[in-house]
C-alpha cells in the first residue's frame, strides 16, 4: 500500500501529485517482505517487478517512474532521459513524468514549485544530505527557493540515528549551527556516540536557501517496523519509494 499526498495539513499545489510507499501490499518473501520496490537488494527481481506494476497500478502512474542506480551521490538529473543513471535525484517540467528515489532510513525529499510546474525526487543519505544534494536539486528549479515547497518523507528519527563524531563533524564544519541537532549519546559499549536529527539537518539546509514551506511526515522507519523497511534495523531487507509528479 502507498501514503499519497491526501494529508489535508499539507499544501499541495493543483496538478502535483505525490507518494510515499510503505512496506505493505506486495508480492516479496521474508526478508523483502512485502512491497520490495529495490531490485538491487537481492530480492527475487520478478517479485521487484511485480510490485513496481503494482504501485504504479495503485497511483495510477501513466508513465514509468525514472528509477535510479543511487550511490549517495549530489548528482541530479534529467527525469525525462529514459536511460537509468547512477544518480541520487531527479527533476522535470514534464507531464506525467515520475521522479522517484528509494529508501530504508534515508531521507526521502520531495521538491516542487508554487505553481505546480516542476518537481523534483531527491535521495538525502547523511552523505549526500552533507555535501549538498539538496542545494543542487534546488538549483535545478527556475523559481526562486522561496517560491518552492519541500516535502520530507519518512526516515531514521532522532532517536534511532546514531552517528560517530566525524559526522558531527563534517555537518559542523560546513555550518556551526548544526551541531544542536545532534545530541550526546553513550552507546552499549560506553562509547561516545551522537543522535542525529537528518529531516532537521534537511530542513537546516532548506531554510538557509530561502525555501519558506516545509512539511515533513515524522514517522521513524526504524521503530515502525510494521510499516518500514529499515536497513539500520534489519540488515537485510526492501526499499520503500517516494514519488512526485505532474498531472497538468
Amino acid at each position: 500500500m502507498s501514503r499519497s499526498n491526501e494529508n489535508q495539513a499539507w499544501f499541495i499545489p493543483s496538478g502535483v501529485n505525490l507518494a510515499f510507499s510503505t512496506r505493505e501490499g506486495g508480492c516479496s518473501l521474508s526478508p523483502y517482505a512485502s512491497l520490495n520496490l529495490g531490485l538491487h537488494v537481492g530480492d527475487d527481481p520478478q517479485k521487484v517487478l511485480a510490485n513496481r506494476q503494482l504501485i504504479a497500478e495503485q497511483l495510477k502512474l501513466s508513465a514509468n517512474p525514472a528509477w535510479l542506480e543511487q550511490i549517495h551521490s549530489v548528482d541530479v538529473v534529467d527525469a525525462d532521459n529514459s536511460q537509468v543513471h547512477h544518480a541520487d535525484g531527479s527533476y522535470t517540467q514534464s507531464k506525467n513524468q515520475v521522479c522517484v528515489v528509494m529508501t530504508a532510513d534515508c531521507l526521502p525529499v520531495l521538491l516542487c514549485d508554487e505553481n505546480g510546474t516542476e518537481v523534483a525526487a531527491v535521495h538525502a543519505g547523511w552523505r549526500g544530505l552533507c555535501d549538498g544534494i539538496i542545494e543542487v536539486a534546488v538549483n535545478k528549479f527556475s523559481h526562486k527557493p522561496a517560491e518552492l515547497i519541500a516535502y520530507l518523507g519518512p526516515a531514521i528519527g532522532p532517536t534511532a540515528f546514531e552517528v560517530g563524531a566525524e559526522v558531527k563533524a563534517q555537518f559542523e564544519a560546513k555550518h556551526p549551527q548544526t551541531s544542536q541537532l545532534f545530541s550526546d549519546h553513550k552507546n552499549a559499549q560506553g562509547e561516545q556516540k551522537y543522535m542525529a536529527d537528518i529531516q532537521g539537518l534537511a530542513e537546516f539546509r532548506l531554510v538557509l536557501l530561502g525555501v519558506k514551506r516545509i512539511y515533513a511526515d515524522k514517522r521513524c522507519t526504524v521503530t515502525e517496523d510494521n510499516d518500514f523497511f529499515s536497513y539500520r534495523r534489519d540488515g537485510v531487507t526492501g526499499r520503500m519509494a517516494s514519488f512526485i509528479w505532474l498531472t497538468r
